[in-house]
């Protein structure tokens, strides 16, 4: 029975299962879901999608609806469609417009584990046997006791999972960063809304890199957790930088990935001159000596200073990239896709 993920405007996903041979737009009103939807016959073009990863076959529609141009790129018609595997799609509308709300769990904190003097691992675990499937490098947004406001990070787990895992920087006087210096404890509830985010892992089809900066390696674990378990024959290269030895987190994680898929791992620390590692900053493998072929597909999580000089490094360079994904952090603690 293959999965949907339907991944809507504001990042909100709701992922449901499709009958045999039923359609994306049967199987989300069967859901209670009111994507846009007029004709239902592949003539108004209404319920235009983009489905970023999986098989499926397109159906029947008049080029009113559906231009030759606009199904080579992906788009499709959501009342033709019918998913031949798991598929992602992406609903060009909000999820408040479909009737759909992120689901809102109260957990329970179950480790608080200081990986560095600046670095937690969240751990909390979900009521009884309940689980929150997600797409790998998506996030939730964790609601800080006594206040109303929220904090947004990303998970390190795979999905379905009833243990959530989360890696947060401590800043100075940070809301989430206060509490979890001074309050939290083992046993304490947490409110968490989830699954939300536009970035995420889709089938790899070319020659891959996962960049990452500080925290920005939560995603990308989640992401490489996701391709451990799939068919995946791309090359892979983590690329990993902190400020500090100590912060660079997880290693040996990351590690064991490498031992089993092709993935090449490169570390570097910025502001620590007897560093272990390669001094630097993630652009030093962004160049063409280094990344030879042809064509790459980019996946970048962490500070704005660090993607944007990503990005001009493959302007200056000239590297090819077919896609690239982008998750920045701005220092609330929230995330920008």
């Amino acid at each position: 029975m293959p999965k949907i993920a339907l991944n809507f405007e504001d990042g909100v996903t709701k992922i449901i299962n499709a009958l045999p041979y039923e359609k994306v737009s049967d199987a989300a009103y069967r859901e209670g879901i009111n994507i846009p939807l007029d004709c239902a016959d592949g003539a108004c073009g209404t319920c235009k999608c983009k489905v970023k990863a999986g098989e499926f076959d397109p159906g029947d529609y008049i080029d009113e609806a559906l231009s030759e141009e606009e199904a080579e790129q992906g788009f499709g018609l959501a009342c033709q469609i019918v998913p031949e595997t798991d598929i992602i799609v992406e609903i060009l509308a909000s999820s408040a417009a479909c009737k759909v709300v992120a689901e809102t769990y109260a957990s329970t904190i179950t480790a608080v584990n200081y990986l560095s003097a600046e670095i937690v691992q969240l751990k909390v675990q979900l009521p009884e046997a309940k689980q929150i499937e997600f797409l790998a490098g998506q996030y939730a947004n964790i609601e800080v006791p006594g206040s109303e406001e929220t904090r947004s990070y990303s998970f390190t787990n795979k999905s379905n999972e009833n243990e959530l895992e989360f890696l947060i920087r401590l800043i100075p006087d940070g809301l989430m960063s206060n509490f979890l210096r001074d309050v939290a404890k083992v046993g304490e509830t947490l409110n968490i809304t989830a699954p939300i985010g536009s970035f995420y892992v889709r089938t790899l089809e070319n020659p891959t890199l996962l960049i990452a900066g500080g925290t920005g390696i939560a995603p990308i674990i989640s992401m490489l957790e996701d391709i451990s378990i799939s068919d995946n024959k791309q090359p892979i290269t983590v690329i990993y930088g902190a400020t500090t030895d100590e912060n660079l987190v997880e290693i040996e994680r990351i590690k064991a990935f490498a031992s089993t898929q092709n993935i090449t791992l490169e570390l570097c620390v910025s502001n620590q001159e007897d560093s272990s590692f390669t001094k630097g900053y993630a652009t030093q493998w962004i160049n063409n000596e280094y990344l030879t072929s042809s064509t790459y597909d980019i996946y970048i999580c962490g500070p704005n200073v660090m993607v944007d000089a990503v990005k001009q490094a493959i302007e200056t360079n000239q590297i090819t990239v077919d896609n690239f994904y982008t998750e920045k952090f701005v220092p609330t603690g929230s995330v920008t896709a």
